[in-house]
């Protein structure tokens, strides 16, 4: 089948009318990606009053952001402005005009129109109080078909003919040459979701950064005396790779150590930095030396231990994984345990990736330079961020700006 843009329906190769496909030529945008980014353009552009339709690969919408909210939809981070735009790192000068205009505060404002009360917790996370993703997604869908917003699944994009866009669908080949096309496409993690990162293929290679992983899982490889502490969470520690440090929580894994306690580590990580932990962040130095030196009689240096440092049974066992044997001065060994890795879990494990679509392909409105017309948004650009809400406020933030950027460009007198 093939609909390319006319006044009236569009034809199939085989004759008639394309089943279901109608595509108005007087300021039509198709936004290819159902998730966060793409709706969110969505949402901007129709509400502009032009006729939009959005091409799912998959067959529902938004399927990593559900995902998202099965842990509790983590929407922002309620924090000072430049502390949040901190988390970007490398990425922050070109994110912050986005930022600026949809920040964590705009988010909750926008979560709440969509009848979502939130609450925020002691970190400064922001969550709906329902605490999943669902309900949100159902009010924000039910908004965009009273826009007359389209969202056709089973839509995936075999990149351009020409001018007009090749979309592989239940009916067969589509072909539409819409005024403007939104690429929202994802990242190159959670394939399963939709975000596999085909659409790399169709851009020129020059304008992408390779993708890797980011928010990913960490490979260690251990003894079988750490076998009873898999699933087990490790609190109250600080972890260090490069220059990089957070605290948080994670958890001993048959394949290594996972959780939001890492993520913030994942780009030095990736380059092979030396990794270890502080198990004990809160008391210094000094004082962890005069708690082990106490007498211990008869007592085993393990029980003593743990009984001196308060050590759950995890986070002794991973005292004694890497530091065996026992060097004569083991605070400092606690304050900075040394922690041999096999780099990162693969790449569609990971919770979101770097690389992608570069900045300098696009101009200030995110419309590729090569392609005028053409605008791009959330996890396919080349920028990362940690967990704790700072994914989902830019890909809503990006998302918006390429629709915003995408309605200029509709005017009769835009120049972009």
């Amino acid at each position: 089948m093939s609909v390319r843009c006319q006044n009236g329906l569009g034809k199939s190769a085989r004759g008639g009318a394309a089943r279901g496909v109608a595509i108005n030529c007087m300021k039509q945008v198709v936004i290819i990606g159902a998730g966060p980014a793409g709706l969110m353009a969505a949402d901007v552009i129709s509400a502009a009053g032009h006729s939009v339709l959005v091409a799912e690969a998959k067959p529902s919408p938004a399927r990593k952001f559900l995902m998202a909210g099965k842990s509790g939809l983590n929407l922002t981070k309620a924090e000072g402005f430049e502390t949040f735009l901190a988390a970007y790192g490398d990425r922050a000068g070109d994110l912050r005009p986005m930022l600026e205009g949809f920040g964590p505060g705009d988010v909750m404002a926008w979560a709440e129109d969509l009848g979502q009360d939130l609450f925020t917790g002691s970190t400064g996370r922001v969550f709906p109080k329902v605490m999943k993703a669902s309900p949100l997604l159902r009010n924000w869908l039910a908004r965009l078909r009273e826009q007359g917003v389209e969202v056709r699944t089973r839509w995936r994009w075999r990149g351009w003919q020409g001018d007009a866009l090749q979309f592989e669908t239940p009916d067969g080949t589509v072909s539409a040459t819409p005024d403007v096309t939104v690429l929202a496409c994802g990242g190159a993690s959670w394939a399963r979701l939709g975000s596999d990162g085909a659409w790399a293929a169709h851009l020129p290679k020059a304008d992408l950064s390779r993708f890797q992983p980011s928010n990913a899982a960490l490979s260690v490889t251990w003894s079988d005396h750490m076998t009873p502490y898999f699933g087990a969470a490790l609190k109250s520690v600080r972890w260090q790779a490069g220059d990089l440090t957070s605290r948080g929580e994670a958890v001993i894994s048959r394949r290594g150590l996972e959780g939001g306690g890492l993520y913030p580590l994942t780009p030095a990580l990736r380059e092979g930095a030396t990794f270890c932990i502080d198990l004990s962040p809160d008391v210094s130095l000094d004082q962890l030396r005069k708690r082990i030196s106490r007498p211990r009689g008869k007592t085993s240096l393990s029980n003593h231990l743990r009984k001196t440092l308060k050590f759950p049974p995890a986070k002794l066992a991973l005292l004694m994984e890497f530091s065996k044997p026992l060097p004569d001065d083991l605070p400092s060994v606690i304050k900075a345990l040394p922690v041999p890795y096999a780099g990162l879990r693969p790449m569609d494990e990971a919770i979101s990736t770097a690389g992608g679509l570069r900045f300098n392909a696009l101009n200030q409105h995110f419309m590729l330079s090569q392609r005028p017309g053409t605008f791009a948004a959330g996890e396919m650009l080349d920028w990362e961020a940690p967990t704790g809400g700072y994914l989902l406020t830019a890909c809503l933030a990006t998302g918006r700006w390429a629709g915003l950027g995408a309605v200029t460009y509709l005017l009769d007198d835009a120049v972009l």
